[in-house]
């Protein structure tokens, strides 16, 4: 075929033969320049076909490469030195093959030589072409001389550019802190392709794996392999370690970056435009991100991405059988293993290699590091079985694994750390410091980049000897114990010391801890505390910090920083937990919080300032989170004590009482926390004077509770004093500031100044786009008001998208049972009420009603107003019995929580006017109509929107009853005033005048 220079041949006898056809030989390691060999030779037309080959060892190699001549046309070999490690084979045997066999077949044979290291000197016979270092065009040239093929010169037109095989030099464009390339990555061939199937073949939008198996059975070394292996089928690969649920969700968030989004430091804001973005598959469709280490399944709904591209998750929790496709991950087959161990250590035989296998049943960790231990050492492997049979230790010192790990492993890495110990004793003292930090992801570089921290005596070489510290993490590397990382939040690809960072497997990081020596662990877990206290940012509200937080906070309570006396260090655990509460990590910092309580109460008084400051945080937290009652309760205990105190803490005092206030309007008790509220103010003003935050904060609390009680012009007063201090204060720009305009749209629209409400509204949007980024929670609450302004001026924009948009953002930022999502779904679900999808409404109308009814109780205000809205589902659907029945449960029940006047009480007397009027019984809905107007206009006013539609339901009962006159009164006054004041076209002066019923829309709000 050397010869043929055409697309076609003869077979000798003057026939013509089919197109030219090339086998192409490769290790799977080499599936891309295969799959790219395969592409450039098919667009010069020429058939060619992929075979992978590891041929058993037991297998001649004279009868395997015969096999592959049974294929007619050229074969060609994808060779680099690991090509001939394939098997592995008795020394010599390649070389005599190659002189022998394959010199005898020269002409079948072709290669393409992908490295720059030496091949066997036998293997000049093969007359390999180098495409190593060369561009792609160059690469396809050689490809196709050394294969005797003329080139098409329109061949790159062939195929769309989407559908190009990319070639194996070029990276994808985005490719994000995945693990080096394991050179000695061995087998899992079969499990790779399964793999590659599985997404490719799935859903789209659903293509989602996860490899799952016990500890060190090569779950993470598999997914880096696919990443490497089947990179040039995506245009982004990143890879986020997911140890730890804040590391995880910082790393995830980076993506936004890579990907040119616009959006903020806040991880949640991140991980949602991530989400968004990977959805659409925008900027790219072909993605590939791969969580390394997700155990918790909690966070699925914030995290897990769709869309076009794949996710690839390594896990040891079976729960993600319910949400992804599952490859269970086994230990190697015994030629996976003894192919293993005779490359890496290529003194041992075949035989020894199988008892080595054997004694640690095939699973790749412990395998690995017997591997690394003969290879490096050049024992013999029958002393070094004799080692760990004769060294195994007491089953009371053993680790109790618990997966399948054989027990053996412990006595092998014995054997590896006292041979360290001998040599290389600084390593020793590198793996007794990771020991005091949590497994996965390690901020190594601290060390080295906080020298004035007090490190003991035997650590401080670290600080002072670059070249020992290299010397040691590189031994410690190459023994497989740790992998370097990229320096944490700094995203370099090459980190300096300073920054470096490493991950330690979970399972060497058990053994380690119970193998090196526990005589300096106190002192070590002290140092490790102290670092993470020097590495402390100090400004935990500053967005800016927060992957440095993130990277702090899985260390706190392995190195004893959650049990320190020291301030300072006490000091650096309130920022990770202010870090949690600013962040929106709310999970995580109610657990945390807990953990600090649990540590602090056997040392500390419940008073002493540090854990004050603990109760405000945790309150904080635990409200946001929308544990309201928990909240209470810790305030109502911590004003307990003080007031139990003898020295009279006046600013601790002044905290709790701002935060019970909050406590009290959460659990629907706004009289309570009005009365509350104004204490605090008062005494923030006389304690702390009008510019302190505690003030400006009980200033804004108390405009809240004002609008929750329905006193929307006092509110809106309030509202607007605090405003103009925040401006004179802090700045236009401050978050304060921000959230005080926001309000104040808020008071216009409920006062009924809808045109107001929405110019203001468009510029607070406006501001928090640009200082907090789109995805920011604040910006998409006020995203959702926007809405809510538009849709009660009567504009024509699309609302429902803007509702639907805002219910998902803030569902992946709180999750669906969140108070604040749970407004979102009412406020969607009384739009599609209105404009008639019914069935979607109801559903979503029932969701928030079990919602609060399961976060409140049946009883809280906010509970009891969602039913007014079940009951607008009912009747639009034609169940008017039953809407009435529900809407004079919710009229009393609110009356009664509220009191007669409160505009949600008016709104719920006024659908149940209509319901009454509905089911016949006029007479009642006039009476009903008659005082609900009667006390719309006492506490909103005449030309209040909510007393105009009063007015205009009294005017339809009444004529029902032919009390004609009066109705006319009525109607003309109320369309009169609806076209001055909301205009001729607005959508409530409109359906006055078609006469159609009014009705009052429950906005929950808490």
């Amino acid at each position: 075929m050397a010869e043929q220079r055409s697309g076609t041949g003869t077979d000798g006898n003057g026939g013509r033969t089919t197109p030219p056809h090339v086998l192409v030989v490769f290790p799977g390691y080499h599936r891309p320049w295969a799959a790219w060999i395969n592409q450039r030779l098919e667009a010069h037309g020429v058939r060619a076909t992929l075979q992978r080959w590891d041929p058993p060892r037991e297998v001649p190699l004279e009868d395997a490469l015969g096999d592959l001549l049974l294929a007619r046309g050229q074969v060609l070999l994808v060779l680099n030195d690991w090509f001939f490690e394939l098997g592995p084979r008795p020394a010599g045997e390649w070389n005599d093959t190659l002189r022998g066999f394959v010199a005898a077949h020269a002409e079948r044979f072709a290669a393409v030589n992908l490295t720059n290291r030496p091949l066997l000197l036998a293997s000049a016979v093969l007359e390999p072409v180098s495409l190593w270092g060369v561009g792609e065009e160059e690469a396809e040239a050689r490809l196709l001389s050394r294969l005797g093929i003329e080139p098409r010169r329109t061949s790159a037109r062939r195929l769309p550019a989407g559908a190009l095989a990319r070639y194996p030099d070029t990276p994808p464009e985005i490719w994000g802190d995945v693990p080096r390339r394991n050179p000695r990555f061995t087998g899992r061939d079969d499990l790779l392709t399964d793999l590659q199937e599985r997404l490719m073949d799935a859903e789209r939008g659903n293509a989602a794996c996860t490899l799952l198996g016990m500890s060190g059975i090569g779950k993470t070394q598999i997914a880096a392999e696919y990443a490497h292996r089947f990179s040039p089928d995506y245009d982004v690969v990143w890879w986020v370690n997911s140890d730890d649920r804040n590391v995880q969700r910082d790393r995830f968030g980076e993506l936004a970056s890579e990907l040119s989004l616009p959006t903020g430091h806040e991880p949640g804001e991140r991980i949602r435009a991530v989400r968004e973005a990977l959805r659409r598959g925008d900027p790219h469709g072909r993605w590939l991100v791969v969580f390394d280490g997700w155990d918790d399944t909690d966070g699925i709904d914030v995290m897990l991405p769709h869309g076009p591209g794949h996710v690839l998750i390594t896990s040891r929790n079976r729960g993600w059988r319910e949400h992804t496709d599952v490859l269970e991950i086994p230990s190697f087959d015994r030629r996976e293993s003894t192919g293993y161990l005779m490359r890496r250590a290529p003194q041992i035989s075949a035989a020894e290699a199988d008892e080595v296998a054997a004694e640690f049943g095939d699973v790749p960790l412990p395998l690995v590091q017997a591997a690394a231990w003969l290879g490096e050492s050049g024992m013999d492997a029958p002393e070094y079985l004799r080692m760990v049979r004769e060294g195994r230790f007491s089953s009371a010192d053993e680790p109790a694994f618990g997966d399948g790990m054989p027990s053996t492993s412990l006595t092998s890495w014995s054997i590896l750390i006292n041979r360290l110990r001998r040599t290389q004793p600084q390593a020793i003292d590198i793996l007794s410091l990771c020991a005091s930090f949590a497994p996965g992801h390690i901020p190594l570089g601290i060390v080295r980049a906080y020298p004035q921290a007090q490190l003991p005596e035997d650590l401080r070489w670290m600080a002072a000897d670059l070249p020992a510290w290299t010397r040691a993490l590189d031994t410690l590397v190459n023994y497989s114990v740790l992998t370097r990382e990229a320096g944490g939040p700094r995203s370099t690809d090459e980190a300096a010391p300073h920054q470096e960072s490493i991950h330690m497997h979970r399972l060497v990081h058990d053994i380690v801890s119970r193998l090196t020596d526990g005589e300096h662990r106190d002192a070590h877990r002290k140092a490790v505390r102290t670092l993470l206290a020097e590495a402390d940012p100090g400004n935990p509200s500053d967005s800016r910090h927060w992957p440095r937080y993130s990277e702090l906070l899985p260390h706190l309570e392995p190195s004893g920083a959650l049990r320190s006396t020291d301030p300072r260090i006490q000091v650096a655990v309130l920022n990770c937990l202010r870090f949690c509460d600013r962040s929106g990590e709310y999970r995580a910092g109610i657990r945390l919080g807990r953990q600090i309580r649990d540590e602090w109460a056997a040392f500390m008084e419940p008073l002493a300032p540090h854990m004050q400051e603990l109760t405000t945080i945790e309150g904080d937290i635990l409200r946001r989170y929308g544990r309201f009652r928990e909240a209470y309760d810790l305030d109502l205990a911590q004003r307990d004590r003080l007031a139990a105190a003898g020295d009279r803490d006046a600013l601790g005092e002044l905290q709790t009482k701002i935060s019970l206030a909050r406590d009290l309007r959460f659990l629907g008790q706004y009289r309570e926390s009005e009365s509350l509220q104004r204490e605090a103010l008062d005494e923030a003003r006389g304690l702390l004077g009008e510019t302190q935050m505690l003030t400006l904060v009980a200033r804004h609390n108390l405009g809240v509770v004002l609008r929750m009680l329905g006193r929307y012009r006092e509110a809106y007063e309030q509202d607007t004093d605090t405003l103009a201090r925040c401006e004179a204060v802090l700045h236009p720009h401050h978050v304060s500031t921000l959230v005080s305009s926001n309000v104040i749209a808020q008071d216009l629209r409920l006062l009924g100044r809808y045109r107001e409400a929405l110019g203001r509204q468009e510029v607070n949007v406006r501001l928090h786009v640009k200082v907090l980024g789109p995805q920011h929670l604040y910006t998409l609450y006020a995203h959702s008001q926007l809405a809510l302004c538009r849709r009660r001026e009567g504009g024509q924009q699309d609302i429902g998208a803007l509702l639907s948009s805002a219910l998902d953002h803030l569902e992946q930022a709180y999750g669906r049972g969140h108070y604040v999502t749970l407004s979102a779904v009412t406020n969607y679900a009384n739009f599609l009420r209105e404009h008639g999808d019914l069935d979607l409404a109801r559903e979503l109308i029932t969701e928030a009603e079990a919602g609060y009814r399961a976060l409140l109780g049946p009883a809280h205000p906010v509970s009891t107003g969602v039913l007014a809205n079940t009951a607008l589902v009912m009747q639009a659907s034609g169940e008017r019995a039953s809407a009435l029945t529900m809407l004079e449960s919710a009229y009393a029940g609110l009356t009664t929580s509220l009191g007669p006047d409160h505009p949600w009480v008016l709104g719920c007397a006024l659908n149940t006017t209509a319901a009454r009027n509905f089911n016949g019984r006029v007479v009642e809905a006039a009476e009903l109509s008659r005082d609900t107007l009667r006390r719309a206009r006492h506490a909103l006013g005449n030309e209040h929107p909510l007393t105009l539609s009063c007015q205009v339901a009294l005017a339809t009962d009444l004529r029902g009853l032919r009390e004609i006159e009066e109705a006319a009164k009525l109607e003309e006054d109320a369309l009169g005033t609806l076209t001055r004041t909301l205009g001729a076209q607005h959508p409530h002066t409109l359906a006055a005048r078609q006469r159609n019923r009014p009705y009052w829309d429950f906005e929950a709000d808490l």
